[in-house]
């Protein structure tokens, strides 16, 4: 199973450190479906999400969290501030293995210290909480019905909340709470069938306000002699993929291929890096994503699935390719998923 769960490795590298699945952005409408009539509590509840949309990515504020996914506990910092055009960001994993992640706008720079290493990667998905919603609300409630929750406190603000209950039993719930003064994104808890909570994310401590430029400044001052590690990335047509088991309201959209790097330090070893290409499609409902890797067959793993808090992932062998389907979705959808993809040669 072990060998399953070796995720391409762009899923632990930069913007999908935190796995709280990929949020992926999308470009427009998610879809089609007519926008449903809505009460004036639902537009209440809609107005709270707008606000939580637009204040992660033009408020400065700086806070640690911590992801709970499963048994598995891990808290971040982070650190966000807007300069003109440009947004500035730094991602500290302050349990395990010391990591920084720099993000100016899409670039971001990852900082690893045990192998002297500076790895350069493109933000693939707008992912990193408390900035996680990337449809509009209107467009979620074709597939969750929206409700405005309870009141509270969390991280000592004054917050409220909105409900996500989902319309089909292809994906989860959401309760998400945001700071009352600003909007900001405070909680988020994704709920199963029966209401429990499967993952969460939570900001313990929060500054939201003035932030000085120094604060998204790398620890590490001087990086001479690190090794340069550049995962090159670009759109790729990977039309002869098809996938029709996708649930309703998931939209493709991004297809990539890249070069992946792997530091060789996921097992505890210092090993030089590793370098392979793969190919990823991304789906998005606004909220969760589903995405599929493709890379070539690999007979030194074994088929299989796991799931780890919230998402569900599945590896699989089709012809003389290796799949690793990997979403924030209920099992039922990710097999839905994986047993519908078909890989049409081009003639």
């Amino acid at each position: 199973m072990r060998r399953m769960l070796a995720i391409p490795r762009l899923l632990l590298v930069c913007s999908a450190i935190l796995a709280t699945a990929a949020h992926a952005q999308t470009a427009g409408r998610t879809g089609s479906d007519p926008a449903p009539a809505v009460s004036a509590a639902g537009a209440d509840a809609q107005a709270l999400l707008r606000r939580a949309q637009t204040a992660a990515q033009r408020l400065a504020y700086s806070g640690t969290f911590v992801y709970q996914q499963g048994s598995q506990i891990r808290t971040s910092r982070i650190t966000h501030l807007v300069e003109g055009r440009n947004e500035l960001e730094k991602l500290e994993v302050l349990d395990g293995r010391p990591r920084e992640y720099i993000r100016t706008n899409d670039e971001i720079v990852c900082y690893v210290p045990e192998s002297r290493t500076l790895l350069l990667e493109k933000r693939v998905t707008q992912d990193v909480f408390p900035a996680i919603i990337s449809a509009t609300p209107a467009e979620l409630a074709a597939h969750y019905t929206i409700r405005k929750g309870a009141s509270g406190r969390v991280a000592g603000f004054e917050a409220d909340s909105v409900t996500l209950q989902p319309k089909d039993k292809l994906r989860y719930g959401y309760a998400l709470w945001t700071e009352r003064a600003s909007g900001l994104l405070l909680r988020v808890q994704t709920t199963g069938e029966n209401g429990d909570v499967v993952e969460q994310i939570t900001f313990t401590q929060l500054e939201i306000g003035r932030i000085e430029r120094s604060r998204v400044r790398p620890r590490v001052a001087d990086t001479r002699g690190w090794r340069v590690e550049n995962a090159v990335m670009q759109g790729a047509d990977l039309s002869n993929w098809s996938v029709g088991g996708i649930p309703a309201g998931f939209r493709k959209v991004r297809e990539i291929r890249r070069l992946v790097i792997d530091t060789g330090l996921s097992e505890g070893t210092a090993k030089g890096p590793s370098r392979r290409e793969v190919s990823q499609i991304v789906f998005s409902d606004g909220i969760a994503v589903i995405s599929i890797f493709i890379e070539p067959a690999s007979q030194s793993r074994t088929e299989g699935s796991v799931r780890q808090g919230a998402m569900n992932i599945v590896g699989k062998r089709q012809g003389d390719f290796w799949l690793t389907i990997v979403g924030e979705v209920p099992s039922e959808a990710i097999r839905q998923v994986a047993s519908s993809i078909e890989f049409r040669p081009v003639k």
